[in-house]
């Protein structure tokens, strides 16, 4: 994987080096989101003409691959910067390491990111802050900052350089995985990761690709997954325009439900095909107490209109599904259209709740009517998903 993109290579002998480290174990991103190929993280090496920089550090779980590959690309040259884009642990967990391998290297950092670092226990030397607009000159090649706040923490800076036309996004434009997983696919790993990653600053990030509009940019060197060049780079700036404006990418239903016996998922898997039925576009269906939650609100983001199908569970609504609409509200989910079914033997709640958790969600209709189902669905409510179908499709 100490790999140099060819397109990044000129005829003044300055280049661009590769030297990110896959973690195929890893199971959970975050302690929280599924990774079935486990995770990259990327790093850069830029040698310039005069001066070297290496944009981002690493985790610590790959630091002593890291370092060496670093020490490979360096073929004998000294860093002069360490670029820290993003303090959060998975980028800056094997700064102190570098550091220490290369005591005057300058950390070039927002403000708000020496903070972190206090924050994390790391110690420079040598410290450089830059701002919007600021520069460096590497000698034939050029690192111009943007400041992208919020994408997904305060103090993240993205860079850009102009001579390669190469964009380091920090973790903007990331993914899930291995850095060849999906290779065919990349925004279905990507998309999971968006969503629950970045997704609430939508607005920030409609922010940053304002700024990179009169930008030309060949290829996009982000902290996770692959770099993205040609059509999979202009794919994966269409769809970030779509997301981060909380659009629809792709017209249908996605039903969601929580079951206790199962008396609501039979419910919910009627609904779905009835849905069907009535040209509603794509119909995705997903238990949340067995499913992936991150690929549930992955497709709750996707898709133009949603169904909430639940159980009363004391009083209140069946937990699986509490934990979906809690993620959905601190995602920002919002633009939406939601139809709700409920089930109670004796005294049905979950619609109340349900919308009551919702209310909180930016330009969210709830649409009328709503199912009552007591213990199981009867053969004549089929008229009922029928006329709930219909309003959600209206």
């Amino acid at each position: 994987m100490n790999k140099v993109n060819k397109e990044m290579v000129n005829d003044k002998m300055v280049n661009i080096k590769y030297v990110g480290c896959d973690d195929a174990e890893l199971d959970l991103f975050e302690s929280q989101y599924e990774l079935p190929e486990g995770m990259c993280y990327n790093s850069y090496v830029v040698l310039g003409e005069n001066k070297v920089a290496v944009m981002d550090a690493m985790d610590a779980r790959c630091c002593e691959e890291w370092l060496k590959k670093v020490e490979e690309a360096l073929a004998g040259r000294k860093p002069e910067y360490l670029v820290c884009q993003h303090m959060e642990p998975d980028h800056s967990g094997s700064m102190g390491a570098f550091l220490a391998k290369y005591p005057d290297v300058t950390v070039v950092c927002s403000k708000q990111a020496t903070v972190m670092a206090v924050q994390f226990g790391i110690e420079a030397k040598n410290v450089q802050v830059v701002a919007e607009g600021q520069s460096i000159d590497l000698g034939g090649l050029t690192l111009q900052f943007i400041a992208a706040p919020m994408i997904h923490w305060p103090e993240v800076i993205m860079t850009y350089c102009p001579e390669e036309r190469v964009l380091f996004s920090a973790d903007g434009f990331g993914k899930f995985g291995v850095y060849h997983a999906d290779e065919d696919d990349w925004a279905c790993e990507a998309r999971r990761y968006y969503f629950n990653i970045v997704g609430k600053y939508g607005m920030q990030v409609a922010n940053v690709l304002k700024k990179l509009a009169d930008k030309p940019v060949a290829t996009i060197a982000p902290l996770h997954g692959p770099m993205l060049e040609g059509e999979k780079k202009d794919e994966a700036l269409r769809l970030y325009t779509i997301w981060s404006a909380y659009g629809v990418e792709t017209e249908g239903v996605l039903v969601a439900y929580a079951s206790i016996h199962g008396n609501t998922r039979r419910a919910a898997e009627q609904l779905a095909e009835i849905l069907k039925t009535k040209n509603a576009g794509k119909v995705a269906i997903t238990d949340l107490s067995r499913d992936d939650m991150a690929e549930a609100i992955e497709d709750a983001f996707r898709m133009n209109r949603l169904v909430l199908c639940c159980a009363t569970y004391e009083g209140d609504i069946f937990p699986p599904m509490h934990m979906f609409l809690h993620k959905l509200r601190l995602k920002g989910y919002q633009n939406r259209r939601v139809a709700l079914v409920e089930n109670g033997s004796w005294a049905p709640q979950a619609v109340r709740v349900m919308r009551e958790m919702l209310s909180g969600c930016k330009n969210v209709e709830i649409v009328e009517p709503t199912v009552t189902i007591r213990g199981s669905l009867k053969p004549a409510q089929k008229a009922e998903l029928e006329a709930l179908a219909d309003a959600l499709l209206a």
